[in-house]
């Protein structure tokens, strides 16, 4: 079919959304189609999020600019799904609409977008799911992978707008994501995470109950030094799971806990009451468990209704447990969510004074947990070099990538290796080391044994 047209693919939004981008360019490679950079594409697929104001905002702002630059769009992810018509409508140089359960899709869509049709492929209730056959271009580092192990979200928390753009959960067998994990070791990834939007629910809607722990288990088989979890709900760390995690040496001790907050009043306000009452429990049983647990969670402060005394409640819960790392974001009213319509909003200026107050209790915490680590030797992920100052940039065990911090690391190591570091020093978000060796180990500090 003579010269086929270049594309590029900009990509907005969280890892689940970049795994549909790299299934996409996968597809697009395979057909025959160039890949190209924006300026020089004929189509920009821009794959969007709609999550919260200000992840459409930037969604907009992209499409306006490539819009500007005459370039033919072909709109996809969250928000193709959130608000098609109104997308169609307000961009004329939109030429297609891509919805969230429609990404294998993307070729025939170019093909008939060429034909001069303006195509809206958005199905009503997202139901596919690519599994290790769908071919897939990787965009991170090339150390490291995502691997979506299910899709969708049975939950329906108050200010959550994503089952109603991903649907329902729905989740691949074990030997599908084994497969996979095969795959990507065999073309060296030395760090795979495991995401969908509750991990702990992994398998319920296959098995008829949560399988994370079996799959742990199968995945401890695959020859990869890490497997790291995104989205534990705290409900679903049940002892099964927390021994899985125990007894399989290469999954990370890394526990991603999105709890939200701490109030019982403002979970049952979030719909999210069976958390209230597990929290602290939980919490403890983990630390008593997995002692070398690193704990991250995020927060939404600023929720319809929230007080002071609410407040106070969560800085004390921040405080007392001491995590690793900690997001907070003030809350986002999202329409087509219960909690867009509550009475007693929290004004803008007391989220924005009650979110820096929240960090500024936990740097100190991050920065103590940064500094135990001073003095030890750890294994690091080498994921950028600078060739000017011949130092690398990784992450240890204790970071996950874009969220959490980084270690500057002086001395020559590979990219996509995993290096033992010595620690010297720390501050509040970052490690900084130099590639360990016998002559600078000295005595004193015995080589961590697996």
């Amino acid at each position: 079919m003579g010269n086929r047209p270049k594309v590029a693919v900009s990509h907005l939004g969280c890892e689940k959304n970049r795994i549909d981008t790299e299934h996409m360019l996968g597809l697009l490679v395979q057909a025959g189609y160039p890949v190209d950079d924006e300026d020089s594409a004929d189509y920009v697929i821009v794959n969007t999020c709609s999550f919260i104001q200000a992840a459409r905002e930037e969604s907009v702002r992209t499409l306006v600019e490539l819009a500007e630059e005459n370039k033919k769009i072909v709109i996809t992810g969250c928000m193709a799904q959130h608000f098609q018509e109104q997308l169609l409508e307000a961009l004329p140089e939109a030429v297609a609409l891509v919805g969230t359960g429609d990404y294998h899709k993307i070729v025939e869509v170019i093909e008939r977008a060429e034909a001069g049709e303006r195509v809206n492929a958005v199905s009503a209730i997202p139901t596919y799911l690519a599994d290790e056959n769908t071919p897939r271009y990787r965009t991170t580092t090339e150390g490291v992978a995502y691997l979506r192990v299910a899709e969708g979200c049975d939950y329906r928390c108050a200010f959550c707008i994503i089952p109603h753009l991903r649907g329902d959960q729905r989740s691949r067998p074990i030997e599908s994501i084994v497969a996979e994990a095969h795959q990507l070791a065999s073309e060296g990834v030395q760090e795979i995470i495991l995401i969908s939007q509750i991990t702990t629910n992994y398998g319920l809607d296959l098995y008829g109950e949560p399988r994370l722990a079996e799959l742990l288990y199968a995945l401890g088989e695959v020859d990869v030094p890490w497997v790291r979890m995104h989205y534990a709900y705290p409900t679903g760390l049940t002892p099964k799971v927390i021994e899985a995690i125990q007894q399989t040496a290469n999954v990370l001790p890394y526990l991603d806990l999105p709890l939200q907050h701490s109030h019982p009043d403002i979970l049952r306000a979030m719909n999210r009451p069976w958390q209230a009452d597990v929290s602290d429990r939980l919490l403890d049983r983990i630390r008593q468990a997995l002692p070398q647990a690193v704990l991250r969670t995020s927060f939404i402060v600023g929720f319809p209704g929230e007080t002071d005394a609410h407040f106070e409640n969560l800085l004390a819960f921040v405080q007392r447990h001491e995590f690793d790392h900690v997001g907070v974001f003030t809350f986002s009213p999202e329409e087509g969510t219960p909690a867009f319509a509550l009475p007693n909003p929290v004004p803008p200026q007391v989220m924005e004074a009650r979110r820096d107050q929240l960090m500024a209790l936990q740097q100190p915490i991050a920065a103590k947990k940064n500094q135990a680590e001073v003095g030890k030797v750890v294994d690091v992920l080498i994921e950028q070099e600078n060739p000017e100052t011949g130092e690398v940039i990784g992450r240890s065990a204790r970071f996950a990538p874009e969220v959490d911090g980084v270690v500057y690391v002086k001395g020559q190591a590979r990219l996509a290796s995993l290096v033992p570091v010595q620690i010297t020093h720390a501050d509040v978000y970052d490690l900084y080391g130099e590639v360990a060796t016998l002559s600078n180990l000295g005595r004193s500090q015995p080589m961590a044994v697996p």
